[in-house]
């Protein structure tokens, strides 16, 4: 006989003793279900001793000290049990890093919880009460987030940065800027929750975008809330001005993805006198580059650099573990395709650019079949990688 734990549909676990005989499990006994680990720990407990009764062999499992464990459990209420580990874990680092300096013990508790148990703000106030001891209301935390951006936030961002100097030896030259899109489970649209373009696939919620700006390593330097219907590339600049003073951030490299730097916004940070690292499209660079590009001779490290008309650079590089990825999942993506092929998944609404669907073609106006040479061409830029910069950076 032996214990398992097994989840629920429900979400919560149950704990039963199962046996097993001529190769057969069965399940002996259900013990009792939970959903919180205090409760199916105490549960567990139960089991080993039920396991002891009916196998009796009670002197295995059982002392003196085990029940009087389990009459001190059973005295103890939810608001008596505390979890110590956290706070003084992620308290000394809280501490550490400075925001003990806002005198808000909801902040301090909040912070903590997140990093514990990441869970909404009402499972949130449940595990304060059941494992910290803190009763707190779920109207006050809400009421408590409002001042928080309201009043505290430049205070906690003034915090962070100052951790992320010290941290990086107040080495800020280079930043990293990306945004992504969080959306709400609901229909409704407001001034800031707009339905838009969403990097989670849901078009049909209002979003809202969340733009982030970090130094080497990723540490924090500040963020900015968007409504959810603005051209992500509307806000790069913008933001980088107001980090700028309020940081004291100076003319730092910046480095974004590509769909975030447009023509016009490229031209503005260069106007302003920024530096910016973003990737480049060598598919789309013009016939001459491409040209060149291809007729090289490619091996592992091997880095070109090319000046562009405009005045930038393309910095181009080779990498192995590169190839076999890019091949890898090009083999992936026409496998997937010749199988919806043979399933005759497939019309000709699936003719299109977006992923690997650029390699189907129309046969006769009425078969969709695979263009392999197509296939096979795209294999000549396996393992190649290109930024366009207008530093004067090595390209290595």
């Amino acid at each position: 006989m032996f214990l398992r734990k097994i989840k629920n549909r429900s979400g919560s676990s149950s704990v039963q003793i199962i046996s097993k005989a001529n190769g057969k499990y069965k399940v002996l006994k259900t013990i009792g279900s939970s959903s919180t680990e205090q409760e199916l720990q105490k549960l567990w407990f139960l089991g080993k001793q039920e396991i002891a009764r009916l196998s009796a062999q009670s002197t295995l499992f059982v002392s003196e000290k085990d029940t009087l464990v389990e009459q001190v459990m059973n005295s103890l209420g939810n608001a008596s049990i505390r979890t110590v580990g956290p706070e003084l874990i992620f308290g000394k680092i809280y501490d550490y890093i400075g925001f003990q300096v806002i005198e808000q013990e909801m902040f301090r508790h909040l912070v903590i919880s997140r990093l514990v148990f990441p869970l909404s703000k009402l499972k949130t106030v449940d595990y304060l009460y059941r494992y910290q001891g803190v009763q707190l209301d779920i109207d006050a935390v809400y009421r408590f987030l409002d001042k928080l951006n309201s009043r505290l936030k430049a205070q906690v961002e003034q915090v962070a940065f100052t951790h992320t100097k010290k941290i990086l030896e107040n080495n800020l030259s280079v930043v990293f800027y990306d945004m992504t899109t969080l959306y709400f489970e609901a229909s409704d649209e407001d001034d800031l929750r707009k339905t838009g373009f969403s990097k989670d696939g849901k078009h049909q919620h209002p979003q809202i975008y969340l733009g982030l700006l970090v130094g080497l390593g990723g540490y924090a330097i500040g963020y900015e809330i968007y409504e959810g219907s603005i051209y992500e590339g509307y806000t790069l600049i913008p933001f980088l001005e107001k980090a700028a003073a309020k940081f004291n951030l100076g003319k730092p490299i910046v480095i974004a993805d590509a769909g975030l730097l447009s023509t016009g916004n490229l031209a503005e940070l260069t106007q302003r006198n920024y530096q910016y690292i973003i990737g480049a499209r060598l598919k789309s660079e013009s016939k001459i580059i491409k040209q060149k590009i291809l007729s090289t001779s490619w091996e592992e490290g091997h880095v070109m650099n090319i000046k562009k008309d405009d005045g930038t650079k393309l910095v181009v590089a080779f990498s192995n573990n590169r190839a076999a990825k890019d091949q890898h999942n090009r083999q992936r993506g026409l496998q997937r395709l010749e199988k919806q092929i043979k399933a005759g998944r497939l019309t000709k609404s699936n003719i299109n650019n977006k992923g690997y669907n650029k390699y189907l073609k129309m046969q006769s106006k009425i078969t969709i079949e695979i263009d392999y040479e197509k296939f096979k061409a795209d294999k000549l830029w396996d393992g190649l990688k290109g930024y366009v910069t207008n530093t004067q950076l090595s390209g290595k």
